[in-house]
């Protein structure tokens, strides 16, 4: 999947069959962000850990991101929440090709 059609996605009423981090992402670009954090909150892999990081930081909770982004081996971001989203997307989106 494409980031575009991601996008396009966000319409429909559920996310599509994706790994939990890309689900976290869809629902945080839906405006969910409960939902978004209880698709990573339990998980241990590093790309759940790098939006889970992202997640504290759009938050507002600092010191929990930067915990995340060093679980996940990532630097902390400082940029825009918009760039770094659509980072971890494009990222993410080609390891979830089936």
């Amino acid at each position: 999947m494409t980031v575009d059609a991601f996008l396009e996605s966000l319409s429909a009423p559920e996310p599509p069959a994706l790994p939990p981090p890309l689900r976290a992402l869809w629902f945080d670009a839906t405006g969910d962000w409960n939902a978004a954090h209880k698709c990573v909150d339990d998980k241990s892999d590093p790309q759940s850990m790098w939006v889970h990081a992202y997640l504290h930081r759009k938050e507002g909770d600092l010191s929990n991101a930067f915990y995340w982004y060093r679980r996940a081996g990532r630097e902390p971001q400082r940029g825009p929440l918009e760039d770094e989203w659509r980072e971890i997307a494009e990222a993410l989106l080609p390891q979830a090709a089936p």
